[in-house]
């Protein structure tokens, strides 16, 4: 199998993928190849989230790819699937230590290199950068450029994420400067059928395999 932590990174919003739309325009992403699957879903509807979840894990599992629990340590735990800390959302290390060495776990970092150095020396996976561009989830200034790309990838040995308003219009300038995968929210599931979100996918997994 490819290295799961290569390629297009999916994330999942709650606002723009409601209930019907879940798993159709999920199914259509990982079709197109996305190697990673993030479920973001803030609410507290614990028991929605968890079965939402479980049939993440099993549409994963059928394409080969990795689902990973955004900010939810009992959810990722519970499934025996990866995990994702923002940078206050809870213990990198106590996060490693419940789900053992071989989950996947991965840190916000936003701009900042020297707390990508602490995540990794607590047992991060993979160190995630941004906004690099005007985003619609988390709209505000971008924080973060190609150069800090390049910088992190000469400091870190870990796989870099960027993230933040990326398309497939400005995505080639990050793979270029080191990114090893893209984490796309609006630009892939913001599509209007789930043919266009295939469509998409299929885009962002070609520029990998152009550029490796």
């Amino acid at each position: 199998m490819s290295d799961p932590l290569h390629g297009l990174y999916a994330i999942t919003d709650s606002q723009l993928l409601t209930e019907d739309r879940l798993l159709p325009w999920v199914d259509a992403a990982l079709a197109g190849g996305a190697r990673l699957l993030q479920y973001r879903d803030k609410s507290g509807d614990s028991v929605r989230r968890l079965d939402e979840a479980k049939q993440l894990k099993d549409l994963c599992q059928y394409y080969g790819a990795t689902l990973i629990i955004n900010d939810d340590l009992p959810l990722a735990a519970e499934l025996g699937v990866g995990l994702h800390l923002g940078r206050d959302d809870g213990c990198l290390r106590e996060a490693r230590e419940a789900l053992g060495n071989s989950a996947i776990i991965g840190a916000t970092c936003h701009a900042d290199l020297m707390f990508a150095e602490q995540a990794q020396a607590a047992g991060a996976s993979y160190i995630a950068f941004g906004r690099f561009f005007q985003s619609v989830t988390k709209p505000g200034a971008p924080q973060a450029t190609p150069v800090l790309l390049e910088q992190a990838r000469q400091q870190f040995s870990l796989p870099i994420v960027a993230i933040g308003g990326i398309t497939l219009h400005n995505a080639p300038q990050l793979i270029g400067a080191g990114a090893s995968m893209l984490a796309v929210v609006n630009g892939l599931f913001g599509a209007p059928s789930t043919g266009e979100v295939e469509r998409r996918a299929r885009g962002f997994t070609e520029l990998f395999q152009s550029t490796s």
